[in-house]
């Protein structure tokens, strides 16, 4: 990000409590050697891992496990100007560990479309990176033309 962009960044901190009142992100990952999004309900972890549940079967799930992700959630209020966005970049892992799988189950995601085999997959925040536009106004509090 550049410093006089017109956006503030956000801590990373800020960037874990803007995700987690969000409900819809998009996942970015590469499929047949291009990039793919796709938009996926999420939860978000108490280590900040972002949590996905889906069907084992899908072709995301294949594409996804043990490679490098971005995941990305956003709110914005077209008509004030004002909103934030945050990327999670790291590792993702179709989880294996049986307790794991039992605490997810519990508490975790729930898929908006439930499948007979279901999966979570676990994206491990390595890099997290967010800013925020204030009403229109820039860092230096500069108001931005309509």
């Amino acid at each position: 990000m550049y410093n006089n962009d017109g956006f503030r960044e956000l801590d990373r901190q800020e960037c874990l409590e803007r995700l987690s009142s969000a409900d819809v992100g998009r996942v970015v990952f590469t499929r047949d050697a291009l990039p793919a999004v796709l938009p996926v309900n999420f939860w978000l972890d108490q280590d900040g891992a972002v949590l996905l549940r889906t069907s084992a079967a899908s072709e995301m799930v294949r594409a996804v496990d043990r490679a490098v992700v971005a995941f990305e959630a956003d709110q914005v209020d077209a008509a004030t100007h004002a909103g934030w966005s945050v990327v999670v970049t790291g590792v993702a892992s179709v989880t294996a560990d049986t307790a794991e799988r039992d605490r997810l189950t519990a508490m975790g995601p729930r898929s908006w479309v439930p499948w007979p085999d279901e999966v979570f997959v676990r994206i491990v925040p390595e890099i997290i990176t967010g800013r925020e536009l204030l009403a229109g106004r820039t860092v230096y509090g500069v108001r931005l033309s309509p």
